[in-house]
């Protein structure tokens, strides 16, 4: 209608005016109201949410005091329990202190008691102390009144009745201790002997080793008489080269159809026979030939030992050996000792002494390694000064073979203190080997003068009748005067004689020393 109004223009302006202030006042005070009344509502609202949160407050503190209040009574408990316990184990230590205290007690008053007691003994021996010195005293008297009576009967000073009775005690302790000896060796003979026997007896028939002699031959045959003028050549120089070639000398003497081979290397003596019967099959004998023949026998030599060395150490089932090591291994095939030929004699004493470590549950491989080794100075004592054990052991230490090794080599002949009893085995296996029949000989003049030395010694005893080498010097038996030797003197004299032969001769394996003490009586009946 106002719009009517308004378009109809008779409606006026002012008028509108105020209808539209009256319609905005109207409008302010309905809105005025609505909001008081939604803000009534959310503070109605707030204040419940409020209420209830101070309510829920209220009962998560009143569960928080009672949880609070068990939390206290049950540390309160705890605490209660344990100074209980505390107030039992203190109780407990009070009653040990004063059972202690006790027993400390009881011990002062022991102790005091064993102080009067040992105080009252000392009193008395003080007492006896005296007695005896004044018995002693009075038995002194007494002795000097026996030893006066003594000499007057006897005839004799204190100091000649004391040797007398010293001598004839020196007698009686030398008796008893021989009966003594005598009980101790029959009683060990009886268990060991037997035994001993039995392990060495059966280890020498496991043994199956060569049982010939090798000996480096020194002579060689000629074909005919014509082959010495071609071998010493044109004014000797096919013989000069042969010298200059080989390092040996050649000995061509009256003997028919032989030329000896001289020289202290037994290698370079070998190179020289072959270089000379190698010369002789081939016919061609003169200095070029000579060299060129040298140097091939000494290229077969060389490649023959490696050979024997390979050979000797797979025989003895010997691993682990330097190859420098089994290079002078082999060298000792063409070494003698005694006539033994030393590389057999190695192999023989590494059976031996396998043998008998397996017997005695030694180590095997020790024994047999040390037996393989313990003469292999004797390939180099031609060239390097000192014994061959000696040289031996410094071989061994160089190409880094183990101590025990090393002191089997270097116990084998005494010159050190057994420390293993794989060096004992060895130097048994080794004895063994040397003094088995057949295994060494030696030149007719130093068997006639060993077996004259053994003589010579077995009658330097006083008391000694007769005395006889036999067994090929392996025995020596003596008869004693039986008026002037008795049975205890037999013992010591076979003893003595044995120790001295030990001392002054040098001889392969043992010597048994055997003193023979006989009575006889001859009647006649006529």
């Amino acid at each position: 209608m106002m719009n009517n109004l308004l378009q109809a223009g008779t409606f006026p302006i002012w008028l509108g005016i105020i209808f539209c202030g009256i319609a905005l006042g109207a409008g302010l005070f309905l809105g005025y109201f609505v909001d008081k009344s939604k803000h009534e509502k959310a503070n109605n609202s707030a204040t419940k949410i409020i209420q209830n949160a101070l309510n829920e407050a209220k009962t998560q503190k009143k569960e928080a005091v009672l949880e609070a209040k068990e939390e206290v009574q049950k540390i309160r408990a705890e605490v209660d329990e344990e100074i209980r316990n505390r107030r039992f184990e203190v109780q407990k230590q009070e009653d040990r202190l004063i059972q202690r205290e006790d027993l400390i007690n009881q011990k002062e008053a022991l102790l005091d008691k064993k102080s009067e007691q040992l105080d009252e003994q000392k009193h008395n021996l003080e007492q006896k102390n005296e007695e005896l010195l004044v018995v002693k005293k009075q038995l002194e008297e007494r002795l000097e009144g026996i030893d006066k009576e003594l000499e007057k009967v006897s005839h004799m000073t204190r100091e000649e009745a004391k040797a007398t009775l010293i001598k004839n005690y020196e007698e009686e302790a030398k008796i008893d201790a021989l009966k003594l000896v005598r009980e101790i060796e029959e009683d060990a003979k009886e268990n060991a002997y037997k035994k001993a026997r039995e392990i060495v007896t059966l280890a020498i028939q496991r043994c199956a080793t060569d049982h010939t002699s090798e000996v480096t031959v020194s002579s060689i045959n000629l074909p005919n008489e014509e082959m010495k003028g071609r071998i010493i050549g044109r004014e000797g120089r096919n013989i000069r080269a042969l010298e200059a070639a080989t390092g040996a000398d050649f000995i061509v003497d009256d003997t028919p159809e032989t030329i000896v081979v001289s020289c202290f290397d037994p290698i370079r003596r070998e190179i020289a026979r072959q270089t000379l019967e190698k010369l002789m099959l081939d016919g061609r004998i003169h200095p070029t030939k000579i060299e060129e023949m040298v140097e091939k026998v000494t290229r077969d030599i060389e490649q023959t030992i490696k050979q024997a060395g390979e050979n000797a150490t797979f025989d003895a089932d010997v691993h682990g050996l330097h190859p420098e090591l089994i290079k002078i291994l082999g060298r000792l095939k063409y070494r003698t000792s005694y006539g033994q030929n030393v590389l057999q004699h190695s192999l023989e004493v590494c059976y031996l002494s396998g043998l008998l470590a397996s017997e005695l549950g030694a180590d095997v491989n020790i024994a047999k390694r040390g037996g393989l080794l313990h003469d292999i100075g004797k390939a180099l004592d031609h060239e390097t000064e000192g014994t061959h054990v000696t040289i031996g052991v410094d071989v061994a230490r160089k190409y880094r073979e183990s101590e025990a090794v090393i002191h089997c080599i270097e116990a084998h002949h005494g010159n050190v203190e057994f420390n293993s009893i794989e060096a004992i085995i060895v130097q048994i296996a080794d004895a063994i080997s040397s003094s088995r029949p057949g295994a060494r000989r030696e030149s007719l003049e130093n068997y006639i003068k060993r077996l004259t030395q053994l003589e010579t010694i077995a009658s330097s005893f006083d008391g000694v009748e007769k005395s006889f080498a036999i067994q090929a010097g392996r025995e020596v038996r003596i008869i004693v005067k039986p008026d002037e030797v008795d049975d205890t003197k037999c013992a010591f004299m076979a003893k003595d004689i044995a120790k001295k032969i030990e001392e002054q001769m040098q001889y392969p394996g043992q010597i048994k020393v055997n003193v023979i003490r006989e009575s006889r009586k001859v009647e006649y009946a006529k």
